[in-house]
C-alpha cells in the first residue's frame, strides 16, 4: 500500500492508503514522487472549483517532481534513478500543436493531473514517458518542484507572449506570489527595471529585498501613477498581470504607447471592464497566457541551474497538505508553499 492524498467533495481532503500503481506499461515509468508545489489551481480544485466533471475520490496536486523507479519495455532515454518533472496536462501528443511543441494548446487534451486528473500527491504513479522534463541534478527536490509551472508560467508569459527584452520597464503584480516572485527574479537577471506590487508594507520590503527596482503597496499607493513618475510618464513596457479585476484598469493606464500586457490570473475576480478607445488608439497588446510547453519547463530548469532559483515560503510534509493550502489562500505566503513526500 502507499499514501496518496484524495479530495472527497468540497475542502474534503483525506491522506489514505491505496493500492499503489501497477507495472508500467511499455511506454510509461513509474515515479517515486518527491515534492508537489502548491498553485491557486489547488486553491480553486479543493474548493471544488472544477471547470469539468471529475469522478471523485480525486488524488490532488498539479506540479510536482519526482524519481524515476521502474521503466517500461518501450522507453528510451530514461532509466532508474532520474529526477524528473512530469507534464501535468494528459496532452494528445499527435495534435499540429503537440507536434509542434505548443503543448499547452493541445486540441485533444485529457484534463489537467491534480483538477481533473488524479495528481501527483502519492507516493508512486505511472506517467507516460514522453511527458517527462529532465530536471539538473544539482537541484534540490524542494526546488525542482517549482519547476513544471511555476517557472514554465513565467517563462511562457514573458518570452513566448510578452517578448520580455533587457532593458525595458516591466510591471509585476502580486510580487509576493510564486509565480511574482519567480517574474521578479527573472526579469532582474534579464536586465530590467522591475517595478512590483503587494498588498502590504512586509511584503513590499521583501519584493525589494528580491531585486524590485520599486515597490508599490497597492492597498495604499495608486500604481499607476508611480509607474508613470518612475518612467518619466511614458509608461511600462509590459505589465505582467494576474490579480485580475482590481488591477485590470490601472494595468492598462500603466502601459507605455504601443506596451504589451499579459496575464495568466484573475484571482481578485474574472470579470474587468476595459476602454476599448484606450486600447486601440494607445494601440496596447494583450495577451492572455495559460499553462506552458516542456520547452518552457526545461528552460525553467536552466535558469535554476545557474542561480535564479524559487523563493520558498513553506516547506511541509505530505500529512500537513491541506495547511499549505490554507495558508495560500489566506495570502499570508510570499513565494512558493512545498510539499515533500
Amino acid at each position: 500500500m502507499m499514501r496518496a492524498l484524495r479530495l472527497h467533495g468540497d475542502r474534503d481532503l483525506r491522506l489514505e492508503s491505496v493500492a499503489p500503481p501497477p507495472p508500467p506499461t511499455a511506454h510509461e515509468v513509474q515515479l517515486r514522487i518527491r515534492a508537489v508545489a502548491l498553485n491557486h489551481i489547488d486553491v480553486w480544485g479543493f474548493r471544488g472549483m472544477a471547470f469539468a466533471k471529475r469522478n471523485l475520490p480525486l488524488t490532488v496536486g498539479a506540479e510536482a517532481v519526482g524519481e524515476i523507479v521502474a521503466v517500461g519495455s518501450g522507453v528510451t532515454g530514461w532509466k532508474i534513478g532520474d529526477h524528473v518533472a512530469p507534464y501535468g496536462a494528459a496532452t494528445c501528443g499527435v495534435c499540429k500543436a503537440c507536434r509542434e511543441g505548443r503543448d499547452n494548446l493541445c486540441e485533444n487534451v485529457g484534463g489537467v493531473k491534480g483538477f481533473h486528473l488524479d495528481g501527483f500527491a502519492q507516493e508512486l504513479m505511472n506517467q507516460d514517458a514522453r511527458l517527462l522534463v529532465r530536471v539538473p541534478g544539482a537541484l534540490s527536490f524542494e526546488d525542482a518542484a517549482c519547476g513544471p509551472i511555476t517557472f514554465s508560467t513565467v517563462e511562457h508569459m514573458l518570452f513566448d507572449n510578452a517578448k520580455l527584452e533587457a532593458g525595458e520597464t516591466i510591471l509585476i503584480h502580486a510580487a509576493g506570489s510564486g509565480i511574482g516572485t519567480v517574474a521578479v527574479r527573472i526579469a532582474k537577471d534579464l536586465g530590467c527595471t522591475v517595478i512590483a506590487t503587494a498588498g502590504d508594507d512586509e511584503k513590499c520590503a521583501k519584493a525589494k529585498a528580491l531585486g524590485a527596482d520599486h515597490v508599490v503597496n497597492y492597498s495604499t499607493q495608486n500604481f499607476p501613477t508611480v509607474a508613470r513618475r518612475v518612467t518619466g510618464k511614458r509608461g511600462v513596457d509590459v505589465v505582467f498581470e494576474h490579480v485580475g479585476a482590481s488591477t485590470w484598469s490601472g494595468s492598462l493606464l500603466s502601459l507605455k504607447m504601443g506596451g504589451r500586457l499579459v496575464t495568466c490570473g484573475s484571482t481578485s475576480g474574472v470579470s474587468a471592464e476595459t476602454n476599448l478607445m484606450m486600447v486601440f488608439q494607445r494601440q496596447l497588446r494583450i495577451f492572455g497566457s495559460f499553462g506552458a510547453s516542456m520547452r518552457n519547463i526545461a528552460d525553467g530548469y536552466a535558469k535554476m541551474s545557474r542561480g535564479i532559483l524559487p523563493v520558498l515560503d513553506t516547506v511541509v510534509p505530505l500529512e500537513r497538505f491541506a495547511e499549505g493550502l490554507e495558508r495560500l489562500e489566506s495570502r499570508r505566503v510570499f513565494g512558493k508553499i512545498v510539499v515533500t513526500l
